[in-house]
């Protein structure tokens, strides 16, 4: 592990306001600001998980994510010209309690998940999923309903 991957995730330590003392964080891991990122209590996060968090990125109590799962909160235009004059916006990703995520997954920008949600592995998440709900694929469409 880098010296600079390792002040990034201590950036993102027991001691920040964002994060539990009871989650834990896998190095490496990537994360763009650290400040709006928010982990709850036991909060598992695996090894290559990046977190762009140029929007805030709320993680709830007792969530697991797969390694190299991404996190992504912003977008640019579609339009090539907006693109190119460096046009980006960003939107909050919300992650409800006790959700699994699996390996691979990427969640895009205003995203919301919510409680007991599983995410199957390499899932490309592009739409909010419910609670109790099993999503995979690309698109991540719904599979399962939990009880």
């Amino acid at each position: 592990m880098t010296k600079k991957i390792q002040n990034i995730a201590n950036s993102v330590s027991s001691s920040s306001p964002h994060k539990s003392p009871a989650a834990t964080i896998s190095t490496p891991i990537f994360i763009s600001y650290g400040v709006n990122l928010s982990l709850a209590d036991k909060v598992f996060i695996n090894v290559n998980v990046t977190l762009q968090d140029n929007a805030p990125i709320s993680i709830g109590e007792q969530t697991m994510v797969g390694p190299n799962a991404q996190f992504y909160t912003s977008s640019h235009p579609l339009d090539a010209e907006l693109r190119c004059s460096g046009l980006e916006t960003a939107k909050t990703i919300k992650v409800g309690k006790r959700v699994w995520i699996g390996g691979g997954a990427i969640i895009m920008p205003g995203v919301t998940i919510g409680d007991d949600a599983i995410i199957g592995a390499g899932a490309v998440v592009t739409k909010n999923v419910a609670a109790k709900t099993v999503v995979a694929g690309n698109p991540a469409k719904p599979i399962r309903q939990l009880i």
